[in-house]
């Protein structure tokens, strides 16, 4: 880890002679650089520590101020942290596209204002067709709901009539939306059928919620959560109903790679976002010093978690996992 905080720190060093772009602002290397992060969520949520970490990290390595704010699940608040760190005249913008209408405005008047802005974590469901941010870091939603939806039919024997709980904190948003989409992708070539769910982001209701779920739909042959925080309460949800049928889903944290160990997690998706926080901060800083034009990103999809190789990310989870 030191060896690669020491690259990337050279990578600020060098790129400004390698590039022929002229930079946006001019701002000098020894001066500091403004930068507003916006979570979607509210503070707290276990997912983000390690987006946190990262992004933090690449913060004091590229001498960047970075003031992380939080939308709560809300729109218009997510907007009006936008208009603020515009009025305050910040040097650039990450944003959560958490919705596909909502931000679009936001985004494309910064952007022709001269803040550039690049998203994080969830993008448009359209990508850069739908939104004016200038690129994405982050996760393949459709791609990776595909995959892990393939490995539990494969595990599982998952066919024609099955129904899964597929749970996620807030279905209308763009990540559970694709998700569900790749997951759906995968069960109907076996003629299975998944059910969408919203559950919040808050453990307690989670819980709550997919054990009343469980307790109507005993049914189901299999959950497969669409984010951190279902996956985290499935085994107790089974556990408070007395059901026993396999897990899978997205994301990490010590719940879920103790599942996987133990074996009632059959594979969980990495999406990584510490790199997501890492790589975000790091593109944009360099956008705004030296002119280098911030690419897509894919932080992770294809690439499951399972029993054959989760104690390589077991002692970093909740951190750098």
């Amino acid at each position: 880890m030191k060896s690669f905080l020491k690259a990337a720190a050279m990578c600020s060093v060098i790129a400004a002679p390698l590039s022929a772009a002229a930079p946006l602002s001019a701002t000098a290397e020894e001066e500091a650089i403004d930068i507003t992060m916006i979570i979607y969520a509210s503070a707290g949520v276990p997912f983000f520590q390690p987006l946190e970490l990262g992004a933090n990290t690449a913060a004091e390595l590229l001498n960047v101020n970075l003031d992380i704010q939080y939308a709560q699940n809300d729109v218009v608040r997510q907007n009006n942290i936008m208009e603020t760190a515009l009025a305050n005249r910040v040097d650039g913008m990450l944003v959560e596209i958490w919705d596909d209408n909502a931000f679009d405005e936001g985004v494309c008047d910064a952007i022709e204002n001269g803040t550039p802005v690049v998203g994080f974590n969830i993008d448009d469901s359209e990508g850069a067709d739908g939104n004016c941010r200038l690129a994405f870091v982050g996760q393949n939603f459709v791609d990776a709901g595909y995959t892990i939806g393939k490995r539990m039919i494969a595990e599982h024997g998952l066919g024609e009539g099955d129904k899964v709980f597929t749970p996620v904190e807030y279905p209308e948003a763009a990540y559970a939306v694709l998700r569900h989409k790749g997951v759906q992708s995968a069960l109907d070539e076996v003629g299975a059928k998944a059910d969408l769910v919203g559950v919040t982001d808050r453990l307690p209701e989670v819980l709550t919620a997919m054990t009343q779920y469980l307790i109507g739909n005993s049914d189901i042959k299999a959950i497969i959560g669409l984010g951190q925080q279902p996956m985290m309460m499935a085994q107790q949800a089974l556990d408070e109903t007395g059901m026993d049928v396999p897990i899978g889903g997205f994301d990490v944290a010590p719940e879920i790679l103790e599942g996987i160990a133990n074996g009632r997690i059959t594979a969980t998706v990495d999406q990584q976002p510490y790199s997501q926080g890492f790589y975000s901060v790091a593109q944009l800083a360099h956008y705004i010093r030296y002119g280098l034009h911030p690419a897509d990103l894919s932080t992770g999809g294809s690439g499951l978690i399972d029993k054959s190789n989760y104690e390589t990310a077991n002692h970093l989870a909740g951190k750098y996992r």
